[in-house]
């Protein structure tokens, strides 16, 4: 029976992950911890989500806490989500805490895992944070990094300490650069999530910018099943793009949120927002042809996938 390490198991894409393990036979050994810019209602609920499952034990601790040799104790595999995350607060003196939570806190995992015999490591990255705002056709892994935000430096940085282990120590590490994740649990902070709120209360949705910013929107299930294949099939330093099908406007999946709740989206347009990607077109080739990844989930149905968990929260 394969025993899982998942940091980061009660936020958005960590507890899909973990049910799914958990779904799959494994045994699961999950962190979380609770910080002011992470809606801890929500990670409440994904907790709940979870359930008592008997094959499941979990830590309420931050991942600084350094209790490895006890969370790692006959691990076979480890999915590294833990972050800090958010653009537009990681400017000023709030990026020492990037720092710590992303680039150190990863480094601590690393370290501890040069004592097992080498598990396979998982780990969360970000492809608008880290490549920047996108020029021509999709974007592939070979594209250089250019982040445009302070959170982004730290998941770049991220990368780069995770290949220096590779290199020196042969750690069987892997990079997932998820492109918008979307679906049920979504961040509240997160765009989706806050435009179907605000027009399931008949509200003004705010959008910075012009709306013509496009995105590559991959559905939670997608990014999961991305982290199972990794996992199986992917060699060390290996970096993967985890996109979806196609990219949209911003003020076009808008528009199709209103359409499935049978409303004309009010909108107030706000100036751009410092950090924020123009655009992000995922080249999933290399995914597609050494994990098997496809994305399943389109646009349209995930919308409605998500739309039905925040009716059916509101009904308790």
């Amino acid at each position: 029976m394969t025993k899982a390490l998942v940091t980061g198991c009660a936020g958005f894409i960590g507890s899909h992950l973990t049910q799914r393990l958990l779904r799959d036979g494994a045994t699961v050994i999950g962190i979380d911890g609770f910080l002011d810019n992470y809606d801890v209602a929500a990670k409440l609920r994904n907790l709940a989500e979870i359930g008592t499952h008997p094959a499941f034990t979990f830590h309420s601790a931050m991942i600084q806490a350094n209790r490895w040799e006890e969370w790692l104790e006959g691990v076979d595999v480890v999915y590294h989500l833990a972050a800090l995350p958010g653009v537009r607060s990681s400017w000023g003196t709030a990026f020492t805490d990037y720092v710590s939570h992303n680039i150190l806190g990863t480094q601590s995992l690393l370290e501890a895992c040069l004592k097992l015999p080498k598990p396979p490591v998982i780990v969360a990255s970000s492809s608008s944070s880290v490549y920047g705002t996108m020029d021509g056709d999709k974007t592939d892994e070979q594209t250089p990094l250019r982040p445009i935000s302070p959170y982004g430096v730290t998941k770049a940085s991220m990368e780069q300490i995770c290949q220096v282990y590779v290199k020196a120590f042969g750690l069987p590490v892997t990079m997932l650069r998820y492109f918008t994740v979307y679906g049920p649990r979504q961040r509240t902070d997160m765009a989706f999530h806050r435009f179907f709120r605000h027009l399931m209360k008949g509200e003004t949705v705010s959008i910075y910018g012009d709306g013509q910013q496009s995105r590559d929107f991959t559905f939670v299930t997608d990014a999961v099943e991305a982290n199972i294949l990794a996992a199986q099939y992917a060699d060390p330093g290996d970096i993967f793009n985890i996109g979806g099908d196609r990219e949209f406007k911003l003020i076009d999946v808008l528009n199709l949120m209103g359409s499935l709740l049978n409303v004309s989206p009010k909108i107030t347009y706000m100036a751009d927002s410092a950090g924020d990607s123009k655009r992000t077109s995922a080249d999933i080739r290399f995914a597609t042809g050494k994990l098997g990844y496809k994305p399943r989930v389109a646009l349209e149905e995930g919308l409605r996938l998500q739309l039905a968990d925040l009716q059916a929260q509101d009904k308790g």
